[in-house]
């Protein structure tokens, strides 16, 4: 019995070393790279965050000339100005009037441009093109040209000194950008969900309704925002329209702190803070629904 040996030729070349350590992938961050990330984003945050700190600064000031020597608020701080906010202004008529106000315009102006984006994703009708970009021409306006017009039409119909016809206003500066916002939302939900609901028997409403809404949640949440924001600060119309001071939103009532020869900077800036709360608050309530998934579990495979 013999047995057989295989040589390696010496010619061969030898099997290449494992690398002592692993090298980055294309597009990975070094350690330098994460630092200097993290640094621009501090350095952002500080930048967002240095006017809203400087305001609140501003409102512990008692006195109104203090904005002018800013620091010697530090050494006499008080909550003076925020008692006589809530204690000796409308405040709370103002805070009334502008969530019914704000409210409304979000609910209304969610529907229709809602509605509206939908439409336009899904259906093909004689100028659905068209009303996209009318739209969007409506945003071109300047506001001083409006006032006038609108006033006369909210006039004729009785509206004048009404939350209707702030809602109404706020909306058609609100309603374009949704729809266009909600329209590009709805085209990325797959198409074959609306025939799933036809084939479930759901009408067109049931389907938009039922299956595409919730789809949608992201897009309505950032919508909703922004009619939000949009009808807290607006200040044009809601000083032209509104006369009785009970019916003031915030806009307005801020101005009653500002006379022809002197301006309460104080109670400024503590109001200012006041109404920064019911709008984070509302930043809170649909903050959650910003960062999701879009059509995430909507459809398989």
């Amino acid at each position: 019995m013999s047995t057989t040996t295989l040589d390696t030729p010496a010619d061969a070349p030898a099997p290449a070393a494992e690398p002592a350590t692993r090298g980055r992938r294309p597009g990975e961050r070094g350690p330098l790279g994460t630092v200097l990330l993290h640094a621009g984003l501090v350095v952002a945050s500080l930048i967002a965050l240095a006017p809203v700190a400087w305001l609140i600064y501003l409102s512990l000031g008692p006195a109104k000339d203090d904005y002018l020597h800013p620091g010697k608020i530090a050494g006499k701080m008080s909550f003076s100005n925020y008692g006589f906010v809530l204690q000796h202004t409308e405040f709370f008529d103002w805070f009334k009037s502008t969530m019914i106000v704000a409210l409304g315009t979000t609910v209304v102006g969610v529907l229709l441009a809602a509605t509206t984006g939908y439409a336009v994703s899904r259906m093909r009708f004689p100028g659905y093109k068209q009303l996209m970009w009318v739209l969007l021409l409506t945003q071109a306006f300047p506001i001083a040209v409006l006032i006038v017009p609108m006033y006369q039409i909210f006039s004729d119909l009785g509206l004048i000194d009404s939350y209707w016809a702030l809602i109404l206003v706020n909306c058609t500066t609100a309603v374009p950008y949704s729809a266009w916002l909600l329209k590009g939302y709805f085209d990325t939900i797959p198409f074959e969900i609306d025939e799933a609901g036809r084939v479930d028997g759901l009408t067109p409403f049931g389907t938009f309704f039922r299956l595409i809404l919730p789809l949608a949640r992201p897009g309505l949440a950032v919508a909703a925002f922004y009619n939000f924001i949009t009808a807290v600060a607006e200040v044009a119309f809601a000083t032209t329209f509104m006369l009785d001071d009970s019916k003031y939103t915030f806009s307005v009532g801020l101005q009653t702190f500002v006379s022809q020869h002197d301006a309460e900077w104080n109670y400024m800036a503590a109001t200012a803070v006041l109404i920064a709360i019911p709008v984070a608050v509302f930043f809170y309530l649909v903050q959650k629904n910003l960062v999701t998934g879009l059509t995430s579990g909507g459809t398989k495979g």
